[in-house]
């Protein structure tokens, strides 16, 4: 059996860069796979990040917005099995618990016994952040734990993380007195040596945090082995997480906070309590995976001191541990928990009363329609007159708005006056037949043969908005049409003249062709007078163009001369660092003090140990700043 921890630093993230969540699982060919950081929240756990064929999972996440943060940590715990259901594997859980103080939902909401000191508002806190997950293997108990971080200055935090682990201890006492054997594993955010720390000061083994982790080992009198440093006891420089924001990984300067612990007495029937543990016993191999650290020797870009150097993956690196001589448990299926059961995966099962709720608000909705859709006779005749006045009025509208003018308007003084108002009588019959066939068919709504509304919005925009070519058209056809009583299309535009024009001609006299002497010469002349006009305007125009053109190509000249100064400017400023005579970066101080807001230049190389001349040297320089004047 192989065990395996990965904080993943946001598993949507770990999703994307592998293709998809089965790709990432089997990439670690592993029997249980805890992940950290997830930050996921409970809304959030769709089936591709959740599910996949061949694993289970249970997940826990943040239940509170502390800070304003939501779905800022969150943990997951993914199974491979070859069956769901009766089974005999190990890897599937008879039994899955969110969170370590029973008070979850999830968990029954009842206090876990050895939690009784604690009062329910300091328990439920210290479930609320989604920081633990925990499956019963029958063999063993695992614990997938994400430990909290707290900066020395933040008293808060300090106080959250130690009673986070003052209560998940408890929960591990009474376990092992019922004689459970437990496995922790997870990112629990402790060096617990110098060893383990890049960086370690000579005070670095008083932190309170590091002196709870070595009491908790069987080195000083605990229950728990720390089982890396079991296999590999003076390994240096054995390390699984690096700062992101220094380039620290290039050098591998970091520190080791993944871990894997055990307790309990091993599987074997008969041992001898001093030369039998479980470690020595069943635990055949636990090492670092790598292979999944970001920055890899020749494939990975130098870094430069900022943002522009990102590397694809999360900040830690994989612990496993893989295990022998594990024998089966009886037969049992997936426990509640998993994600398998959970309504956004599941979906909700409807239950007999709401379907019939359903059926009989559909059938009022159904009756409801009917009733108000189908007019009483007495009041269709009503609805069918109002429906031709809009028509009339619609009609109306379009001749006073030049849209029908290209049709009717422009022939009036060719057809008669008769003909003309049977053309119209028409329109009107046909429109009214249509509105009276719709509202037979059951719609309330006057349908309009025309987009009157379209129409004036068109026109408003043309009058409000700037002028167009063919609104200029348009103006000087109205007026030669007022003053010389002449025959001008209104509505005839530049590209389509000819078009219109042969369109007024075949559809209006296409009913009384006896009427029809229109002198196509005169159409033909106002096309080339528009034509004319047309191509002056046009060359106007080009002309307004190319001096557009050439004003905005000088401002960005302009432009581009001055960004080129003010960058020499910024070069000259920038300082060399000392060791490496290079320019530095530019940082602001972004913790609450005095200093918050400064700025300040540093190495811009890649945190690494001093002994490196090729690593950041240390270089450090506040940036100048006038004083402000009183």
């Amino acid at each position: 059996m192989k065990i395996v921890t990965y904080n993943v630093n946001g598993l949507r993230q770990r999703v994307s860069q592998f293709g998809s969540l089965r790709n990432l699982l089997d990439s670690f060919d592993a029997d249980i796979i805890c992940f950290q950081e997830t930050k996921l929240r409970r809304q959030e756990l769709k089936s591709d990040l959740v599910m996949a064929d061949g694993y289970e999972s249970f997940f826990s996440c943040t239940r509170t917005s502390d800070k304003g943060r939501t779905g800022y940590s969150g943990v997951a715990t993914f199974c491979r099995v070859k069956s769901a259901f009766p089974s005999t594997e190990v890897a599937l859980p008879v039994a899955a618990e969110e969170g370590f103080t029973g008070l979850l939902e999830t968990s029954g909401s009842k206090i876990m016994e050895g939690l009784e000191d604690f009062s329910k508002d300091e328990l439920l806190k210290i479930d609320s952040e989604g920081r633990c997950v925990i499956t019963d293997h029958g063999h063993f108990i695992l614990f997938n734990v994400y430990g909290p971080r707290a900066d020395s200055e933040d008293t808060v935090r300090i106080q959250f993380k130690l009673q986070f682990f003052h209560v998940l201890q408890k929960r591990w006492e009474f376990l092992l007195c019922q004689g459970r054997r437990i496995f922790v594993a997870g990112d629990l955010n402790i060096a617990p040596a110098a060893i383990d720390r890049c960086d370690a000061g000579p005070d670095f083994a008083k932190n309170e945090f590091r002196i709870w982790f070595r009491s908790m080992l069987v080195e000083s009198g605990g229950s728990f082995f720390d089982v890396f440093r079991s296999k590999h006891p003076e390994r240096r420089e054995a390390y699984t997480c690096w700062p992101s924001n220094t380039g620290a990984e290039q050098f591998n300067y970091g520190t080791r906070i993944d871990h894997i612990l055990c307790a309990g007495p091993c599987l074997h029937q008969k041992h001898d309590l001093q030369s039998h543990n479980f470690v020595t016993c069943h635990v055949n191999e636990c090492d670092i995976l790598v292979d999944y650290k970001r920055w890899k020797p020749g494939n990975a870009p130098r870094w430069k001191g900022g943002m522009s150097t990102r590397l694809e993956g999360s900040d830690h690196a994989p612990v496993y541990m893989c295990l022998g001589e594990v024998p089966e448990i009886p037969q049992h299926s997936t426990p509640s928990l998993a994600s398998r059961y959970l309504p956004i995966i599941r979906g909700v099962q409807q239950t007999l009363v709401s379907v019939l709720m359903k059926r009989e608000v559909a059938k009022q909705g159904k009756s409801c329609k009917f009733s108000g859709s189908l007019p009483a006779e007495s009041d269709s005749t009503g609805d069918t007159e109002d429906c031709s006045e809009n028509v009339d009025r619609s009609l109306n509208n379009y001749c006073d708005s030049g849209i029908l003018q290209g049709v009717y308007c422009s022939s009036s003084n060719q057809e008669s006056e008769g003909e003309f108002t049977k053309t119209i009588e028409n329109c009107r019959d046909s429109a009214n037949v249509a509105s009276h066939s719709t509202i037979t068919q059951g719609s309330s709504k006057h349908i309009s043969p025309f987009p009157v509304d379209r129409a004036r919005k068109k026109a408003k925009k043309s009058q409000v908005g700037q002028l167009s070519l063919k609104s200029f058209f348009h103006k000087r056809s109205n007026v030669s049409h007022d003053d010389n009583n002449s025959i001008t299309d209104t509505s005839l535009n530049v590209n389509n003249s000819v078009t219109d024009t042969s369109l007024s001609q075949e559809e209006v006299p296409e009913s009384h062709h006896h009427s029809n002497k229109i002198p196509v010469t005169d159409h033909s002349c106002s096309v080339h007078e528009l034509h004319g006009v047309n191509s002056s305007v046009c060359s106007c125009d080009q002309d307004e163009k190319k001096g557009k053109r050439f004003l905005d190509k000088e401002r960005n000249n302009v432009a581009l001369l001055e960004w080129r100064r003010i960058q020499q400017l910024m070069e000259t400023s920038i300082p060399l660092c000392k060791g490496h005579k290079e320019p530095c970066v530019a940082r602001v101080v972004k913790k609450p003090g005095p200093t918050f807001g400064r700025r300040f230049f540093v190495c811009a190389r890649a945190e690494g140990p001093a002994s490196n001349p090729e690593a950041n040297c240390g270089y450090f320089k506040w940036a100048f700043s006038k004083s402000k004047q009183k």
